[in-house]
């Protein structure tokens, strides 16, 4: 069930009065909500709601038992259980087909032919995210960060809330439990914020993202053919793609959230606007960095220890972050290039930390060239990661160096028509520092802006109910 989908819109507009009318009950709420989410889930594929019901039930059980024993050695063997289970579940839903074809290329370069046609295993949408929101909840309960619920609905409405249930935000246990253990009472001004997130977010999707995929997919399929300035293209399109497709799906699901008395993680801040890789990955992917950051980061080793320890446990964040993307060798050097560009970066910081240009018009300049550089590595590592196969990656990139050129002007414009507005209103943005902007002006200003993207919608929108790009992760 897509947010994009008229489906959903009737699914909403029959739970919202339905919820709020029994805003006097929490434990009605919350069955509500569970219900509502079992269902949205359902709507995909009602065989993998069992899975996520075993992840849930596994979970809470492990989490009572690791609060409940005496010893560290016998609570660390729930953990360890919770771990197994849950990344054996995902890593045989995602991986087992990337495995299994590997080692039949592997063994038929050694004459060895094996099929392998019968392991045609279908991912269940989600899994990535609702199996390390569940999991990091009993790391959590591991760690003293949090005490355990002893109610089963409540823990359940955690795992499954469906606004971001199959894509994220990943939310920690200690900021969405206790939303959900408390009482929650409709407010106006939430509320209005989030329809604006929900008509942002999608206005995002339908507009900006789903009219540059024909044009990305169109010129990624060409990758034999077209010449260094449509390979350019199609990577900055891409860029931008992602992102609208990415960050509007994280929009809808903050404003349904708000629109049912929730909030949920911010997931970009601008991430366009970063001046390092670090800064990168503090605006993008904000739920996944820091989830990798605070549960394998930092268990690896983190800052601590000499320098090379420090690179190691980088690269080793970045190439199981590329892979938890996606079962491909793609994904991997995706991921091997991420970490290149912060272990560069941190071995450069110390000189760039060295030059701080006192002057305004320096600054400005400095700054300036910093999100650029950032911008552009960030834009090739998306080649990776959009590409199907590393000799495609491979192929685009000779086109760019060995066959520079200007690309179609057709193209080039319907590009624009699609990025340009978004970089305005991102820009003003950046520049008052406040991604709710559009709140602190007039009436009138946003009666403008509001009326645009109303139109925009209307006339622009690509209504075919595209799938979100990050569903297959």
């Amino acid at each position: 069930m897509l947010f994009n989908s008229y489906k959903f819109a009737h699914f909403f507009l029959i739970l919202l009065p339905l919820y709020w009318s029994l805003q006097r009950s929490l434990r009605l709420q919350n069955v509500l909500v569970l219900a509502a989410s079992y269902y949205f889930y359902a709507c995909w594929e009602p065989r993998f709601l069992a899975l996520l019901i075993a992840s849930t039930m596994m979970d809470f059980a492990c989490g009572l038992a690791v609060d409940r024993i005496e010893g560290p050695r016998n609570r660390k063997l729930f953990v360890a259980l919770s771990m197994a289970l849950n990344l054996g579940m995902l890593g045989y839903f995602k991986y087992v087909n990337f495995f299994a074809e590997s080692l039949q290329l592997l063994l038929a370069k050694g004459g060895w032919h094996v099929s392998i046609d019968h392991l045609n295993v279908m991912l269940p949408i989600g899994i990535s995210f609702y199996t390390f929101q569940s999991m990091s909840y009993v790391i959590d309960v591991y760690r003293r960060d949090i005490k355990p619920t002893r109610n089963l609905v409540q823990f359940a409405a955690f795992v499954s809330f469906f606004p971001h249930l199959v894509a994220g935000p990943i939310m920690r246990p200690t900021t969405l439990l206790p939303q959900i253990e408390k009482r929650r009472t409709f407010s106006l001004q939430q509320f209005y914020h989030g329809v604006y997130l929900i008509f942002w977010g999608l206005t995002k999707k339908v507009v900006i993202a789903d009219n540059l995929e024909p044009i990305v997919t169109d010129l990624f399929s060409r990758w034999h053919t077209i010449d260094g300035g449509l390979a350019l293209l199609a990577i900055y399109a891409f860029a931008f793609q992602i992102y609208c497709d990415f960050s509007g799906y994280t929009d809808a699901a903050r404003g349904i959230a708000k629109c049912l008395g929730f909030e949920l993680a911010l997931n970009f801040n601008l991430p366009y606007f970063a001046t390092s890789p670090k800064d990168f990955w503090a605006r993008w992917h904000i739920s996944l960095s820091t989830w990798l950051r605070d549960y394998l980061y930092i268990p690896l080793g983190g800052n601590r220890g000499g320098i090379w320890k420090v690179y190691r446990n980088l690269m080793l964040t970045m190439v199981i972050g590329g892979l938890w993307h996606g079962a491909a060798w793609n994904f991997a050097v995706w991921g091997l290039y991420q970490g290149l560009i912060l272990i560069l970066h941190k071995a450069c910081e110390p000189y760039l930390k060295r030059y701080q240009p006192t002057d305004s018009v320096e600054a400005a300049c400095w700054t300036a060239t910093r999100i650029a550089v950032t911008f552009h590595l960030v834009c090739l590592g998306w080649l990776f990661f959009r590409s199907s196969s590393l000799a495609q990656a491979w192929g685009m990139l000779e086109a760019i160096v060995l066959r520079p050129s200007v690309p179609a002007s057709a193209t080039l414009i319907a590009v624009l028509v699609c990025i340009v507005p978004l970089a305005i209103v991102q820009l003003g943005q950046y520049v008052s520092r406040d991604l709710d902007m559009v709140f602190r002006t007039p009436w009138y200003v946003r009666s403008a802006f509001y009326t645009a993207l109303f139109y925009a919608f209307v006339l622009s929108g690509n209504f075919r109910g595209g799938q979100f790009i990050y569903f297959q992760f």
